[in-house]
């Protein structure tokens, strides 16, 4: 058994909405990292697409939003490593200071490739953001769920909370780079994404100590010394290798004896991280130690991540189809000036800071009154009201191709993010709080790695299907929304089934540890 010393009940008093006030230190420096990952990542695939005239690369929209997809896949695939090294090594703490800054240098690093006109900063940007967010991500998320150590309606509560700072960072962030980059120039746009990380990380270092208390101040320690230091150990070995081996395949590839179809390369990925998750349960299951309860609380969790890969495999094509069909297909006009088509990407974070607040007054007015929906029951829900989203772009898409690719009214993508973001709000912030509830202590950076992981394969996916949108090939849109429509209607219908059994399982366990301590006494 291990032991940790991030419990809640140690974080200082106070209160942020009612909530404990380590929330604050968490949502604001949450809001900048996502003011800055957002910020980029919509430039990205308009930039590598943008004619050389225009100060892009001119590449192929498949192989640029296919990069993207790449880059964001490893994105949220790094968690999983970043929750091990905090559990095991860092601490939850520090793996948020020092991910923060690698986050911080990536930024200024393709600024600054922009500049130069290189594409070697480029890509060794990108790869610090991805080392960086795979320390900071799942780490910062489990340190919410330690602000609750009682757990039920409240928690899902601070979640949601957090969520809206989430994307009120997405909203300005988008707003503020996707101005810069396609009105003034692309370096600035990914210049101004690296100071918002800046300034989420002095946030963060200031105020940690103040109102978090030890919370996430130290790795979950093994009783027993000498084993722990075997950890310590394993854990900085297996992360020295890890290093360079990608320095390795930096240098080759920047020397060209590696050549690189990002495609090709991200048809593979998809079937490597589905195998990772299948693999990392299975090891879980065999040689994780666990005891029933805690397998049947781990089977919850594979088939929440199950679901959860299928709803961001179609919301991650926002950043590349939906900004593509924004770019293209849209009318942005407002008089006589043209809105930068990243805008349309804050309109889901607008719907999230309106509308979480009411979400989470809606879990807590429900837990008040002993009415607690699973989270595979808001899973379903949440995948129904997604597949609602994408039957409005379905319409949209025989819009455009009825009319030979005539712009349509912003409304409809207006209309596509508000049941996403409906949909959005019944799945992430429930699957984060679900993950932080059911984990066993020992795993929870992990089980949060796992969690990002869904996220991996979701955004793997939707770069790869993101240069469907295209106005030489309109046929295919149709093929996407429609393809897309029927796997998330079948989806929620499938999970739907699926909560009974899981609510039955669930219930006879929690009365096995109500029984239980009484028959023991």
């Amino acid at each position: 058994m291990s032991t940790t010393a991030n419990a809640g009940s140690s974080a200082p008093q106070g209160s942020f909405f009612g909530h404990p006030k380590g929330l604050s230190t968490l949502f604001f420096t949450e809001m900048w990292e996502r003011f800055s990952f957002y910020g980029l990542r919509p430039l990205l695939v308009l930039f590598m697409a943008a004619a050389v005239l225009q100060d892009g690369w001119g590449w192929d929209r498949g192989e640029a939003s296919a990069i993207v997809g790449i880059y964001a896949a490893f994105v949220y695939l790094a968690s999983l490593p970043g929750g091990w090294i905090a559990d095991k090594w860092l601490g939850l703490r520090k793996a948020v200071l020092y991910g923060g800054s690698l986050i911080s240098l990536g930024h200024l690093t393709i600024g600054v490739s922009s500049f130069t006109h290189n594409k070697l900063p480029f890509f060794l940007g990108l790869i610090f953001i991805v080392l960086g967010t795979g320390l900071l991500k799942p780490n910062i998320s489990a340190m919410v769920g330690d602000l609750y150590p009682e757990g039920g309606a409240r928690k899902d509560a601070g979640f949601s909370i957090f969520y809206m700072g989430i994307n009120l960072g997405a909203f300005i962030g988008q707003l503020i780079t996707g101005f810069l980059g396609e009105k003034i120039g692309w370096h600035w746009g990914f210049t101004a994404a690296g100071v918002a990380m800046i300034l989420g990380l002095v946030q963060f270092w200031i105020q940690s100590s103040k109102t978090l208390g030890d919370i996430g101040s130290e790795p979950t320690r093994h009783p027993d010394p000498t084993i722990q230091a075997k950890q310590e150990s394993q854990v900085k070995i297996f992360t020295g290798i890890g290093i360079a081996i990608l320095a390795i395949v930096i240098v080759l590839v920047a020397t060209g004896v590696i050549v690189i179809n990002a495609e090709i390369v991200g048809t593979y990925l998809a079937y490597v991280l589905v195998s990772i998750g299948f693999l990392y349960f299975a090891y879980l299951f065999i040689f994780g130690g666990l005891e029933g309860d805690e397998k049947k609380r781990i089977l919850v969790i594979a088939v929440l991540f199950v679901f959860a890969a299928i709803f961001w495999s179609a919301f991650e094509q926002t950043p590349t189809a939906l900004n593509l069909f924004a770019a293209d297909f849209t009318d942005r006009h407002i008089g006589g000036w043209e809105m930068p088509a990243t805008w349309f990407q804050s309109v889901n974070s607008a719907f999230i800071i309106l509308l979480a607040p009411v979400i989470a007054a809606l879990w807590t007015f429900l837990g008040n009154r002993n009415v607690n929906l699973s989270s595979p029951v808001k899973f379903a829900i949440g995948l129904g009201l997604t597949t609602i989203a994408f039957v409005v772009m379905l319409f949209a898409s025989y819009i455009v191709v009825g009319g030979d690719g005539v712009r349509v009214s912003p409304f409809w993508l207006i209309g596509f993010y508000f049941f996403l973001t409906l949909g959005e709000l019944f799945v992430s912030p429930v699957g984060l709080s679900s993950m932080t509830t059911l984990s066993p202590r020992r795993y929870v950076g992990q089980m949060m790695g796992i969690w990002f992981l869904a996220s991996s394969v979701g955004n793997l996916i939707g770069g790869l299907v993101g240069g469907e949108v295209d106005p030489e090939n309109l046929s295919a849109m149709p093929r996407l929304f429609t393809t897309t429509t029927l796997f998330l209607g079948g989806a929620a219908l499938i999970l739907i089934l699926l909560s009974i059994p899981i609510a039955r399982m669930m219930r006879k366990q929690e009365a096995k540890e109500i029984i239980d301590p009484i028959e023991e006494v």
